[in-house]
């Protein structure tokens, strides 16, 4: 995620760069009584509303809406956009009886990359003062490949028809780029996401059914309250509605896998506290992003243990953030070997949970929000992780029930502390 990111910067820088040289080129075509001020905001305007549209990617529903501004930018006759097949998916303007004489230069701008000129003289038309006297048709690329074609009319020859057109071809392109960088991204963070969903150990769903089936005969109540936190922890895990949830909703799944497995262990045997302040219940955090470390906690710390062992959830205010953290009293291990398995972990699949919510929690708030793991053989493990409050374009999805936030804090103490 960190090279798609750093891509997606320099593509933005590039198609700042464009917009720069067009704003120059626009400016000195308007009229002497257009201020530059002028030019320049209305170039910036037709920009903006055409990039908005281009960052859906290239299909009819997006050019079709894009395509005006393009024109309206450039000023010219007609302006039209085909896929990387030579199909026109959009045209606006006039002259659309020329659409088959383009075809030619179309392919030959596919196959090379190299734009084409026309000029209308070397055409078959016998339409009366035909609005057509010049074409250029631009390659649009992405990774150096030909995804399609701009095709811009003109009613003037020269350099500037050439230039503008080829300008506009390239910030369309960089647009496209964009628009497929971030399909990338979203393909990722969906995969990493089904990746987490698989690491729920398939030990702890037989294990849990296990263990309600055996309270059936003995408790009944018990087994039917088990069996219902069961179905609250398989349903949110295996939701779809967003990458992300608010801390709350983290916490009650938490809550529900822990309560799972004290039924199995036992409660002396699984010792649990949570320190919650209920200011950052609302905040933000990754899908799946706190449960998985509590079930390594769990599986990996404690189970091992003789006599186990108590996992600690604590999460608070941090001014601007939130620090949380996810602790155990367990086994613990080496943190070299933590290092190797986590530089390996794409190979053996040792701690790809780990690395993935590290991952994953980069990605949505910079590299400063890196997870921090402390630990060592018999000092059992923490991993801490500083969530923002904020973070632009990052936003939870709707809980899916109310009764699923945690309970609210007592009003003598800021703190919710619970210790099973």
């Amino acid at each position: 995620m960190l090279g798609l990111l750093t891509e997606q910067t320099v593509m933005t820088l590039v198609a700042a760069l464009a917009v720069l040289g067009l704003f120059l080129m626009l400016c000195r075509s308007r009229r002497v009584n257009t201020s530059v001020e002028d030019a320049t905001l209305l170039a910036l305007d037709r920009m903006s509303q055409a990039a908005r549209d281009l960052r859906n990617g290239l299909v009819a529903s997006s050019t079709d809406k894009a395509i005006p501004h393009l024109r309206e930018l450039l000023s010219c006759v007609a302006v039209g956009i085909t896929d990387r097949e030579g199909t026109m998916l959009t045209w606006a303007g006039d002259a659309n009886d020329h659409y088959q004489d383009f075809n030619e230069a179309i392919s030959k701008v596919l196959n090379t990359g190299n734009r084409e000129y026309i000029d209308h003289d070397d055409l078959a038309c016998y339409v009366p003062r035909c609005p057509m006297r010049y074409a250029v048709v631009a390659p649009l690329q992405v990774d150096d490949e030909a995804v399609g074609a701009l095709l811009v009319i003109g009613s003037t020859s020269g350099k500037r028809l050439v230039r503008s057109a080829s300008e506009v071809a390239r910030y369309v392109s960089t647009q496209l780029e964009l628009a497929d960088l971030q399909e990338s991204k979203e393909r990722l963070a969906v995969a990493e996401v089904r990746a987490l969903r698989a690491q729920i150990s398939p030990h702890f769903i037989y294990n849990a059914l296990n263990t309600i089936y055996s309270l059936s005969r003995t408790d009944p109540h018990e087994a039917r309250e088990l069996l219902m936190e069961f179905a609250e922890f398989t349903r949110y895990s295996f939701q779809t509605e967003s990458h992300f949830t608010t801390l709350a909703d983290e916490l009650r799944n938490i809550d529900r896998y822990l309560t799972l497995e004290q039924a199995r262990y036992g409660m002396e045997r699984l010792k649990i506290q949570l320190q919650i302040a209920p200011e950052v219940l609302p905040v933000t955090v990754p899908f799946l992003a706190l449960q998985p470390l509590v079930e390594n906690a769990v599986r990996h710390g404690l189970a091992s243990k003789p006599g186990g062992g108590t996992v600690s959830v604590i999460a608070v205010d941090n001014g601007a953030e939130a620090l949380i953290s996810v602790e155990d009293d367990g086994v613990g291990m080496d943190p070299e070997k933590l290092k190797e398995d986590l530089t390996n972990s794409h190979i053996t699949g040792a701690h790809v949970g780990l690395g993935n919510i590290d991952h994953r929690i980069r990605a949505a708030f910079g590299n400063d929000y890196s997870l921090v793991v402390e630990t060592n053989v018999g000092a059992g493990m923490k991993v801490t992780l500083r969530v923002p409050k904020f973070a632009p374009g990052v936003r939870a999805a709707v809980p899916m029930h109310s009764e699923d936030r945690l309970p609210p804090a007592d009003n003598d103490d800021p703190v919710r502390m619970l210790t099973s």
